[in-house]
């Protein structure tokens, strides 16, 4: 397997493999060229998303700046928005339903490494994937951990570290990030 087969497997693969950093190198460029574009070219903008993303659903707004690894790996739903400063490592998938909303300095990490000293010395690393589902809102300096999915009309309280799964209808809080009420229609 190559070294990109193996990290979109999630296996341990090694970062510095010459594909990989052609990936990434690409994908900072066009991060770079986005996160200086006009706020008045919004077409442009979305064309950079475009070339740079995997999906990019209708209706997404995008803040300067963000960032990611490499791109292909995130998909937007429908009326999306990121507020400034939103990072997303996507070494695996990051999956987002319609109707989400990014607060700033948002992170999103797919990458992780492992825990034992030695392995970790080596330079592998790998990672999981993480799924929000439809009209979730995180807020602002929220951090998504490698893993986590979200279930639909979830609401991430800011500053809150998101450590394992949630299902549908809930407000989260805290680090780790714990239920702090059901969401019901009323």
């Amino acid at each position: 397997m190559s070294e990109k087969e193996k990290m979109l497997a999630g296996q341990l693969y090694d970062p510095s493999d010459a594909e990989l950093s052609a990936l990434r190198l690409n994908a900072r460029l066009l991060c770079e060229r986005f996160n200086l574009s006009s706020a008045n070219k919004q077409e442009e903008r979305i064309e950079l998303l475009n070339q740079l993303l995997g999906r990019c659903g209708q209706n997404l707004y995008v803040e300067q700046t963000f960032n990611c690894d490499y791109g292909f790996n995130i998909e937007l739903g429908e009326h999306f928005y990121a507020n400034f400063g939103c990072v997303i490592l996507d070494v695996a998938k990051v999956t987002f339903g319609n109707h989400c909303k990014l607060g700033p300095q948002v992170g999103i990490y797919t990458a992780t490494h492992p825990t034992e000293p030695l392995s970790r010395l080596s330079g592998l690393e790998f990672a999981k994937p993480i799924s929000i589902g439809n009209n979730c809102w995180i807020g602002g300096h929220a951090v998504i951990n490698p893993g986590v999915t979200l279930g639909d009309n979830v609401v991430v309280a800011s500053g809150s570290v998101v450590t394992k799964s949630f299902s549908n209808n809930f407000v989260i809080a805290g680090n780790p990030a714990k239920v702090i009420k059901a969401i019901t229609q009323d």
